[in-house]
């Protein structure tokens, strides 16, 4: 028995060296959160219907109906607003908190009075309650999670476990407890938008003082979405983000837009419109005019489009998030116009 006893502790002290490579030094003095916090489960599977969904942190997040391809990113909000980097959601069963947690108490590394006032908060000495084995498939033991990416606000979420019956809404006052509102913000942060490299007319250099036609597929920029689910509660929410505008930016001060506040919106479904023969006296509806020569360089021509993004929800609920932003750079030649004297 001995031996069991210093193998839990070894493991149990390697697990939270491991943790605290994140965590600040006294967190483990009050709880041992972010063994909790740290917890970021991830699987992949794919339906009978081709579906690919991904579990992260507790979420199933169905990205089917997603941005695809190299040059497709992610989202960023037009506001201060960012998605939640940390949040709740069911964990474990009465049968697995108790199979996570005893080991750890058994191992004594985290303290007899922090272990004992544990054992009493999850009544774990009466055989047939404790953990709330009594109430086994009514509830879960719901717990943190984190952005795997760890961005600021990840160590926020610093409650312990707490249980929910089936049906009822996770206590008031929790912050970022998934609710449909809260998966509609984490299918947000997944969402992948085609990328903004615009078609320019003409391709290869343009010339000073001659409008250049600049358009996007509209066969790539159409809605995307991707949804977020718990399917042990039964909610899910969906975010939607459709293009509304393209912004240009010439790279340059000695450069004029169309229009003039160089914001393309969206019309019939596409951004821009492509030159055409017999056009070279029109003006763009979409583009720029550089008036001056790039010389031996280029201008850095920035393209952003602007996604509106909305949701709904379980139970018909719904709403808008944050405009979402996504550009991109590329290198626009401008060269003189060369003039024949005879």
């Amino acid at each position: 028995m001995p031996a069991v006893k210093n193998s839990l502790r070894v493991a149990t002290v390697l697990g939270f060296l491991s943790v605290s490579l994140f965590a600040v030094p006294a967190a483990f003095a009050d709880r041992g959160k972010y063994g909790n916090n740290g917890d970021t489960e991830q699987r992949a599977d794919t339906g009978p219907d081709g579906t690919v969904s991904v579990t992260v942190g507790g979420i199933v997040f169905d990205r089917s109906k997603n941005g695809s391809g190299g040059s497709a990113g992610a989202l960023t909000s037009s506001t201060s607003w960012t998605p939640p980097a940390c949040w709740y959601a069911p964990k474990y069963t009465p049968e697995q908190l108790q199979k996570y947690l005893e080991p750890i108490w058994e191992a004594g590394s985290t303290g007899y009075e922090w272990d004992a006032e544990q054992r009493k908060k999850y009544n774990a000495d009466d055989e047939k309650k404790a953990f709330n084995k009594d109430k086994s498939g009514e509830g879960y033991w719901w717990g943190s999670y984190v952005n795997e990416s760890y961005p600021p606000g990840w160590d926020a979420c610093d409650k312990d476990y707490f249980w929910v019956d089936k049906g009822d809404p996770p206590p008031a006052g929790i912050e970022n407890a998934v609710t449909p509102e809260v998966l509609a913000e984490l299918a947000y942060a997944e969402i992948r938008v085609p990328g903004t490299e615009v078609t320019l007319a003409p391709a290869e250099a343009t010339k000073v003082n001659l409008p250049t036609w600049a358009w996007l597929d509209g066969a790539e920029f159409k809605p995307v979405s991707v949804t977020a689910s718990v399917p042990t509660i039964g909610i899910q929410a969906t975010a939607t983000a459709e293009p509304v505008s393209l912004q240009i930016k010439p790279g340059t001060p000695d450069a004029e837009t169309y229009p003039a506040s160089g914001v393309c919106e969206i019309n019939d479904g596409r951004i821009g419109e492509p030159y055409a023969k017999g056009k070279a006296d029109e003006t763009p509806p979409c583009g720029v005019k550089y008036l001056r020569s790039s010389g031996d360089g280029s201008f850095p021509l920035r393209a952003t489009v602007t996604w509106e993004i909305h949701w709904t929800g379980t139970d018909g609920a719904g709403g808008d998030l944050p405009d979402g932003d996504f550009g991109a750079t590329q290198d626009v030649v401008v060269q003189e116009i060369q003039a024949i004297n005879r």
